[in-house]
């Protein structure tokens, strides 16, 4: 069944005038004042890798010791101190971060395909690569769940019909053994997204276990050509156990979400109110593709302090 999406229009008066409460511009807690993050350009990276882990809050992954290898990472390269999920549970933001709406889906359910334009829409017409890497997915396009680790509800990509029923952009949608393989013969996309499995996305697992997934993994990203060469890596979490939100149109509680990019500002912090429209406005600005629905707001401004040079004389 197809689900259809609130007006945008009320979604944005409702949603700039929360963002205008909380501030209008992004700060950094580490590099002093900040500019409007929507007036700063987004580089035109050549490779963008997404990976969305599970369930947890900001407060139980940064500076934690179950997560030394997140938090480390957050120091080297730059972290969103105010990132919020959109809703719960999982599905809804999964579509958001991949559709720019939640479709009115409020639950993890397994058909309810939606039937609407897509990132993968915009990539291919903007002559971008693509693929979807699913660990512990049996195979290309499976559609459905794979007791213990694998979960549709996880897999946004396998909802959209126009992806799910045409054959030739299904079968981009493959189990994550392809990645290694793709990343030794330097054959990695220009979009990477990844989803690790039930236990290693730290969902049905502690997060000191996706915290060692994600240490065995990320290197072999930035050790990649595809990331070196003006790349961007974004990891971020679908959903928190609470319901701090901000915006107006995201209410899935403060996530750790990581940005890690050659072309980055190093040991950055933001402060700015960003939410999963806000990744997803990132990648379509940095390709000059069309905006998804509410990714087309001031709701949802651009990340785009965290590649903004310091100002003169701020360290």
């Amino acid at each position: 069944m197809a689900h259809g999406w609130p007006g945008l229009a009320a979604c944005c008066v409702l949603a700039a005038f929360a963002f205008g409460a909380l501030g209008a511009t992004v700060s950094s807690s580490a590099h002093g004042p900040a500019t409007a993050a929507s007036t700063q350009p987004i580089p035109a990276f050549k490779h963008i890798f997404v990976i969305v882990m599970e369930n947890e809050d900001y407060a139980e992954v940064v500076g934690r010791d179950k997560a030394p290898y997140m938090s480390g990472l957050a120091k080297q390269y730059g972290i969103a101190a105010n990132f919020y999920g959109i809703r719960h549970p999982s599905l809804p933001n999964y579509l958001a971060l991949t559709g720019g709406d939640t479709f009115g889906i409020t639950s993890d359910c397994m058909d309810c395909f939606v039937d609407a334009p897509n990132l993968v829409d915009q990539l291919e017409a903007g002559g971008k690569s693509w693929k979807a890497y699913m660990e512990d997915m049996p195979r290309a396009c499976f559609i459905g769940d794979a007791a213990p680790l694998y979960r549709q509800k996880h897999n946004p990509f396998i909802y959209y019909d126009n992806v799910r029923t045409n054959s030739a952009r299904c079968n981009k949608i493959v189990p994550f053994t392809q990645f290694a393989a793709d990343a030794q013969a330097n054959t990695l996309p220009d979009f990477v997204w990844i989803t690790p499995n039930m236990c290693n996305d730290m969902h049905d697992c502690p997060v000191s276990t996706g915290d060692t997934w994600l240490k065995t993994w990320v290197p072999t990203i930035l050790q990649s050509a595809a990331w070196k060469d003006n790349g961007a890596l974004f990891i971020t979490f679908d959903e928190g156990t609470g319901v701090a939100g901000c915006c107006g149109n995201a209410v899935g509680g403060r996530l750790a979400t990581l940005v890690i990019s050659p072309l980055g500002r190093p040991g950055f912090t933001s402060e700015g109110a960003y939410t999963h429209y806000s990744l997803l406005r990132t990648i379509e600005a940095a390709w000059k593709l069309p905006l998804l629905r509410q990714a087309n707001c001031d709701c949802a401004p651009p990340m785009a302090d965290f590649f903004t040079p310091p100002a003169a004389g701020l360290h």
